[in-house]
């Protein structure tokens, strides 16, 4: 595997004091699914900033992912076959971690395989595009010819796409694809406008006719999209089997479906109550429904204005948190405020974040903020002052940014690897209390805003497991989400649209933060009178976005 990622160095943890005989071992293991795993996904490779793959697409034909699964399952025999009592105590730890992300990717891949059913061809074109674009050390003449060869790649790319699509077409996915796909064009129009003044005539020759061969595939993928939606259905539910033994690959411990749903529905009635108290002590003779009115009319007048409220708020809440000592922030972190580009934003309706690229001396992180869904009118509702504030401490300081940012710094490969977002995101909403206990911005305007995305992530909650289960159709979604969170409606869509292909995902913003509270009273008992607040949110970080569970046994002393 060596031939793959060539001049890529791997970082590799330091060798443990009772260091076992397999330990490198497995550490070749890991290395060699890593190098495989990003040549196969050259998008994934821009993402960490590793640029041998920049000017690929991959090959993202049926074979191919049934190749990969099946790399997956030789990776998977060779983990398991290694001794764990040949192995430090470290590498014992990450020899389950890496256990953990194996059987849990192969279950999506080998059992659920939702990429035979849903398109994302478009999508995934996007973010090749736009992750170059965006971001990256190199000189933009450079990123923009590596994007040169990816649209120039993009007819070979869709056309073996179209061999994926052997499932049950899903109307709603299909709608999604085709609006990113005849949404493209914009961006690569940006693009063409930025390649001005900074390519020469040939070069610029060059970009204009892969754009145009791009620009080309994608009207066939569209025709191709609208083909598969005179078959398609409403039938994208997991249904109640699949969905528990999704959850039971998440490693929440105990919690099954009902146990989590019941979270759910307990949290939504304590933040409702939360919000109606902030409102009163807001607004005290007004009604919810008006308070709630007024609360969000107190918004900026433009968009520019509201970027330039959210990069107030980022900063405002890094100071807060040096101030008060409550976490280490690394010297080298840098944050950027963007909109979203259009291809996301019908399923992307408020706010983002794209964290630094892993191997890329560019280390900034962006966050994007969606200006308006469907060209809503009344948008800017969503960027009210109060959710401006919340959503910076959730996406920047200390949230999401500044987590990133300090695991990226972690040398295994396996944590970096790890899909556990009841932690990433959970971390988020953690964040979003824990300020307020820390008294940032926590007068009663902000304070309904805090509740009012807890109902959210209250709603996620119960939307995810009964949507999955089959229990609610995407029109009783959205009605159940405008009641109670009083979104916009185009903006509520957007969420419910996302929420059909992201089973077990929605649930972990609440999850998280109700585990990840859980677990800190639990440090406070274990350590007593020594418990430090800055201590706890530096080990957890320092330690990787792991799922809660695996955060608990280091904490115990497990790794």
């Amino acid at each position: 595997m060596t031939d793959l990622l060539p001049g890529v160095a791997l970082p590799r943890p330091p060798r443990a004091a009772d260091a076992g005989p397999l330990d490198d071992n497995f550490y070749n293991l890991v290395e060699d699914r890593f190098r495989r795993g990003v040549h196969h996904n050259p998008v994934l490779a821009t993402w960490l900033g590793i640029p041998t793959e920049n000017g690929r697409l991959g090959d993202p034909s049926h074979d191919a992912m049934e190749q990969e699964i099946a790399d997956e399952r030789t990776h998977l025999a060779a983990i398991e076959a290694i001794d764990a009592g040949q192995l430090s105590k470290t590498v014992r730890f990450e020899r389950d971690l890496e256990l953990h992300n194996v059987r849990q990717g192969l279950f999506d891949a080998a059992e659920v395989r939702q990429w035979e059913r849903r398109p994302s061809a478009a999508d995934l074109l996007g973010d090749s595009v736009f992750l170059l674009f965006a971001r990256g050390a190199s000189p933009l003449a450079q990123r923009l010819a590596w994007i040169g060869e990816r649209l120039a790649a993009t007819p070979a790319y869709l056309a073996a796409s179209r061999s994926r699509m052997v499932g049950a077409p899903v109307t709603l996915w299909h709608e999604i694809e085709l609006r990113s796909a005849q949404e493209m064009p914009g961006l690569f129009a940006e693009v063409r406008a930025a390649a001005d003044g900074v390519l020469d005539a040939p070069q610029l020759r060059r970009l204009d006719a892969s754009i145009a061969a791009a620009n080309t595939a994608l009207d066939g993928w569209s025709e191709f999209l609208q083909s598969g939606l005179a078959k398609a259905d409403d039938n994208w539910a997991l249904g109640r089997d699949r969905y528990d033994e999704l959850l039971r690959h998440r490693a929440f411990d105990d919690l099954d479906a009902d146990a989590i749903l019941e979270i759910g529905w307990e949290q939504l009635r304590k933040n409702h109550e939360g919000r109606r108290a902030a409102l009163r002590e807001l607004d005290p003779g007004a009604d919810e429904a008006t308070a709630i009115d007024r609360l969000k009319s107190n918004h900026p007048a433009t968009f520019d204005e509201a970027l330039d409220g959210y990069r107030d708020a980022m900063r405002r809440a890094r100071a807060h948190l040096i101030e008060h000592d409550l976490v280490t922030i690394p010297g080298d972190e840098v944050i950027e405020v963007q909109p979203t580009p259009e291809y996301l934003r019908s399923v992307m309706p408020f706010a983002a974040y794209m964290s630094p690229a892993r191997f890329d001396a560019d280390r900034r992180g962006l966050y994007i903020v969606t200006p308006a869904v469907d060209n809503d009118p009344d948008a800017m509702r969503e960027h009210y002052r109060g959710s401006i504030s919340n959503t910076s401490v959730h996406e920047a300081y200390p949230g999401h940014h500044l987590q990133l940012a300090v695991a990226a710094n972690n040398p295994s490969l396996t944590r970096l690897a790890v899909e556990a977002p009841e932690f990433v995101e959970g971390w988020g909403m953690y964040s979003e209390q824990m300020m307020r206990e820390q008294g940032f911005d926590n007068g009663p305007e902000f304070m309904a805003t805090l509740y009012t995305d807890a109902i959210w992530r209250s709603c996620r909650i119960i939307l995810d497991v009964r949507m999955h289960r089959g229990e609610m159709t995407t029109d009783e979604a959205i009605a159940f989400m405008v009641e109670h969170t009083s979104f916009e409606t185009a903006n509520a869509r957007a969420e419910v649209r996302r929420y059909t292909y992201t089973p077990g995902y929605q649930l972990s913003y609440l999850l998280g933060k109700v585990l990840l509270l859980g677990l800190r009273e639990s440090e406070k008992r274990r350590l007593g009178g020594t418990f430090s607040l800055k201590g706890f949110h530096d080990t957890l970080l320092r330690n990787g976005s792991l799922p809660i569970s695996f955060h608990r046994r280091l904490l115990a002393g497990e790794g």
